[in-house]
């Protein structure tokens, strides 16, 4: 059987992803449920392009170690705040 995810859950991960200069916003539902908006291209100016990507279903890699790190904190599901990922700093 397949969990049904809310529509707001959706609307509430743009939204947040919108409002700040993150790249990624994610949501976690529970241990094996995740949404997560991120930008395709970093919105430079008005003039660019903005296209925002949104996934839902299995955690990823670093989701999955977010997840036991708040499992061992006593974090209670479904998480509250919706985590912000930055873009990656540039090398010299």
């Amino acid at each position: 059987m397949k969990k049904v995810i809310d529509p707001k859950v959706f609307g509430l991960v743009c939204g947040a992803l919108a409002g700040s200069d993150a790249k990624t916003a994610t949501k976690y539902l529970d241990e094996k449920t995740t949404v997560r908006a991120t930008w395709r291209f970093k919105p430079h100016n008005k003039n660019s392009r903005e296209e925002m990507v949104v996934t839902f279903g299995a955690p990823n890699y670093l989701d999955r170690i977010f997840i036991k790190k708040c499992k061992k904190a006593g974090e209670p599901f479904p998480i509250k705040k919706i985590q912000l990922r930055a873009y990656p700093k540039k090398a010299k």
